[in-house]
């Protein structure tokens, strides 16, 4: 699978620290240097032929339809397309008006992963958000009417501007809406990001934990009592609407990641990641050089891995696998620290696969990160 990173945002939303520009000056050099990289890293991916692709960023629907099709065609010049292949373009509400629609609606792209976050005015203004309320839900109801069903939204909860009545009517919108795949997070302080600033000079509160964690149950329970499957902490689908890109991270399977930022993995021992600048970025590809660098992982990095992303899904650790990769010793470890939680019930052992029942699943990475290689 491949992974495009579009690094451009009309502005800054105050919670992110992903890397973006919202200059456009040298968005055409930059379209010119991810088709160089294609060409240079053709051959990286064992299996050519794809069962996704995926548009990130940043804002992937601040491109025109011509540029996004542009990209397909490059990525067909050096791989082919599964039949039922998965082709996601993220994109920011107030983007998808009906000729970007009517256009999209044309290309390969056949799955929406939209940036809604909130139905509400005041999360929107805190989250600095390019879209208002009204642009959150008629770009849903857009797509669908030009034939977009595989659709998935971004949902924050846990703002300071928010509590647990707005949440429900988010969620009960999202189901009127009748959209089958749900993304969505707590809000978090990254660091250096406006959010941030605006908490430590006291011009918003802090987030708090105990309502997100209401929240997030909440969330779940709603969820699945309307016929979602809860398949990964943050992620939840209708049967059938499952993430195939998220969910092959998931499961440990190799990607290339192109763009500034864009990390790969070999599905083994390599993870690389390309220079997060764009001007580096552009220079580096225009030489004909690739901006990246990488990481063999180490044997204790890898069973990190698999026991961090594995406990975040239903799917769980695989046992077998651990065995079959890992030495003695650290299965030694493995079993050793598994016990006393799993005492405590939580973490239980099915079908010979490790997992966090979901009543916990909200500290599952505090929880993973108790049985690291240190």
């Amino acid at each position: 699978m491949i992974y495009i990173h579009i690094p451009f945002c009309k502005q800054k939303c105050s919670y992110c620290n992903f890397h973006f520009s919202t200059s456009l000056n040298f968005k055409d050099e930059m379209l010119r240097a991810m088709k160089t990289e294609l060409m240079l890293r053709k051959d990286e991916l064992q299996n050519t032929r794809l069962k996704s692709l995926y548009f990130g960023g940043g804002t992937p629907s601040i491109l025109s339809v011509d540029e996004i099709n542009s990209l397909v065609d490059e990525v067909l010049h050096y791989f082919s397309f599964e039949k039922d292949i998965e082709i996601t373009l993220e994109a920011n509400p107030d983007d998808l008006d009906k000729n970007f629609l009517k256009q999209l609606s044309g290309t390969p792209v056949n799955r929406l992963s939209i940036g809604t976050q909130s139905f509400f005015e005041e999360d929107l203004k805190l989250m600095n958000r390019a879209h208002n309320a009204s642009e959150a839900e008629s770009s849903i109801k857009r797509a669908q009417d030009f034939g977009f069903e595989n659709l998935s939204i971004d949902l924050i909860y846990g703002s300071p501007t928010s509590n647990l009545e707005i949440w429900k009517e988010n969620l009960r919108k999202t189901i009127a809406l009748e959209v089958p795949h749900i993304s969505s997070y707590a809000l978090t302080v990254e660091p250096k990001t406006a959010l941030e600033n605006w908490i430590s000079k006291g011009k918003v509160k802090s987030p708090k934990e105990e309502e997100q964690n209401k929240e997030f149950y909440y969330l779940s329970d709603f969820l699945k009592d309307n016929g979602f499957e809860h398949y990964e902490v943050s992620n939840f689908a209708r049967p059938g609407f499952y993430s195939k890109h998220n969910s092959a991270y998931w499961k440990y399977q190799e990607y290339l990641g192109i763009g500034p930022s864009a990390h790969s993995y070999n599905g083994f021992d390599v993870r690389s990641w390309n220079v997060a600048n764009n001007q580096q970025y552009i220079k580096k590809l225009n030489d004909k050089i690739l901006a990246k660098e990488e990481e063999i992982l180490s044997q204790e990095d890898q069973f990190n891995e698999m026991i961090m992303i594995g406990l975040r899904t239903i799917w769980g650790v695989d046992i077998s696998g651990l065995k079959d990769k890992f030495s003695d010793t650290m299965l030694e470890h493995f079993q050793r620290e598994i016990q006393p939680k799993m005492e405590e019930g939580i973490l239980v052992i099915e079908n010979d696969h490790l997992k966090i029942p979901e009543k916990h699943w909200f500290m599952a990475d505090g929880i993973a990160s108790d049985l690291f290689l240190v």
